[in-house]
């Protein structure tokens, strides 16, 4: 059960919707069903339909859900009240009970909490991250990942000329190695029979639920949850899924550090650990935690990490290939930068010195970045009422989104050519990479919750493009449909299918 299952749920709104039309392009406020009509008649083509709204109401607009829904939403890409929000009066905005409510399964994880385990959160990420060895740790588990699981299969499929989706091996690859950095854990889902991996389902059907319980009012998802039926249905299985896989993890890092844990080899003992035994050794010092003792607690924080770790570099890495295939001017360039600079991607300790040089590679991740954010929105809720930049009121009842997609795609902030696939906008005059302020370009988020992952990230792009590109040809299957998810995370719909060539 999805969209159009919510919609007949809905049905006399569908009907009124397509009877009545909006004026201008924007949402008309109907007596007693208020904006939703418009939202429904569009969930198809969500995305699109918010930068036509944004672009029609100067980049903020005041949704108003259905009487007696308590459904106020201020929809925003203004550079200045993202800054004002995010930075200026942070405290002010913390994600709130409505978005703990929406994103339950999330727990007492990172990008669920506020203040004091929030804070100790941050620490804790901040200490793994910030690791002098952990760069070295992390280069190091891509790059076996690499060599023993994405190099193989991909000469497998060439050498077959087997048309792959490229999304689920990214997909794939990212699950592999988070679970290897975060649980010290490899599943082995990328192989080259592609074994069914239910975690992975599991994430993936999360998130679209996620997002339906943003498009409709609380009361109704609520009801469906109660029915357990269509998104919520599959929303409760795939949090039981998750759950056994974690906890069946959890429990065997316990038991290996309670017999205690001894390194497979001395280069072990130079690598940062993993995220999980970190946890559980600083357990002593969570007091302050009274209610997110225990294992739940490590789940909330595994279930975050996978989320941040596997979905946003797979999406990324996706599209970013998509949008190669569609500008091959675009991959050779690269291909001329990592020729010129001689990167050897049989040896990953080479590859740590040259990392910092791939400008144009770092660009062109940018510019994917840009047209295709992984989250597709924010979403916050202020403490006190306040006022905008903008000239708009917020009160304690309305919650504010900030759609990351539409903002991208707006002209009066990146130009008449924002549409185009142009890493030239990202390198300097120096040519070095142009800065743009975190509050236009929020693919990492900004002020104090800043994505600690963020080097992390390119790092691991970086290595994953460079490889293939100097090694393969990515052809996009011509006849295949290439479309946005309707999601929280921006994947594919269908995936990506490809057939991929060995250079020669």
């Amino acid at each position: 059960m999805g969209y159009f299952d919510i919609s007949i749920l809905l049905f006399p709104l569908v009907i009124f919707c397509y009877f009545f039309h909006d004026k201008n392009g924007l949402p008309t406020n109907w007596p007693f069903f208020g904006m939703i009509p418009a939202l429904l008649k569009n969930i198809h083509r969500i995305h699109t339909y918010f930068i036509e709204v944004m672009e029609k109401s100067h980049m903020t607009f005041v949704f108003e859900g259905p009487w007696f829904t308590n459904m106020h939403i201020l929809a925003t890409v203004d550079p200045a009240n993202i800054h004002h929000v995010m930075s200026k009066n942070f405290g002010n905005y913390p994600k709130g009970s409505k978005f703990n409510e929406i994103f339950d399964v999330l727990g007492d994880g990172i990008f669920n909490t506020d203040s004091t385990v929030w804070q100790y959160h941050r620490k804790m990420a901040q200490s793994f991250l910030s690791n002098p060895k952990f760069h070295q740790f992390l280069i190091k588990k891509t790059w076996d990942k690499v060599e023993n699981g994405l190099i193989p299969i991909l000469d497998h499929v060439s050498k077959h000329a087997i048309e792959i989706d490229l999304q689920d091996l990214f997909a794939r690859f990212t699950f592999d190695t988070i679970c290897t950095i975060v649980m010290d854990h490899d599943p082995i889902s990328l192989s080259i029979d592609f074994p069914s991996v239910p975690a992975i389902k599991a994430l993936d059907d999360t998130e679209e639920a996620i997002f339906y319980r943003h498009v409709v009012p609380t009361c109704v998802w609520k009801f469906l949850r109660w029915l357990d039926v269509g998104e919520e249905n599959k929303h409760r299985k795939a949090w039981q899924i998750l759950d056994t896989f974690i906890y069946k993890y959890i429990a065997m890092k316990r038991e290996e550090l309670s017999n205690g844990r001894t390194p497979k080899n001395k280069e072990d003992t130079e690598l940062s650990t993993d995220l999980l035994t970190l946890y559980i050794e600083q357990e002593q010092n969570q007091k302050v935690l009274v209610d997110s003792q225990g294992d739940k607690f490590l789940r909330d924080t595994i279930l975050n990490f996978f989320i941040a770790g596997r979905d946003t570099t797979s999406a990324t890495l996706s599209w970013f290939f998509y949008l190669l295939s569609t500008n091959p001017q675009v991959n050779s360039k690269i291909k001329k930068e990592l020729d010129n600079i001689n990167v050897l991607m049989n040896n990953e300790k080479y590859f740590r010195e040259v990392n910092s040089k791939l400008v144009y590679l770092h660009a062109a991740l940018c510019e994917a970045l840009r047209l295709y954010p992984p989250v597709v929105f924010q979403a916050k809720s202020p403490i006190e009422s306040d006022m905008l930049p903008s000239g708009h009121h917020v009160d304690r009842n309305s919650q504010i989104i900030f759609n990351l997609y539409a903002m991208g795609r707006m002209k009066s902030l990146w130009g008449e050519d924002c549409y185009e696939f142009k890493p030239e906008r990202w390198i300097s005059e120096q040519g070095k990479i142009r800065h743009e302020p975190s509050y236009k370009f929020l693919a990492f988020n900004a002020g104090p919750r800043t994505c600690l992952g963020k080097d992390m990230a390119f790092t691991q792009m970086k290595l994953v493009a460079a490889t293939i590109i100097q090694n393969y040809v990515i052809e996009a299957v011509e006849e295949h449909h290439v479309v946005p998810s309707i999601s929280i995370i921006l994947h594919m719909k269908y995936g990506f299918k490809v057939r991929v060539l060995r250079c020669q």
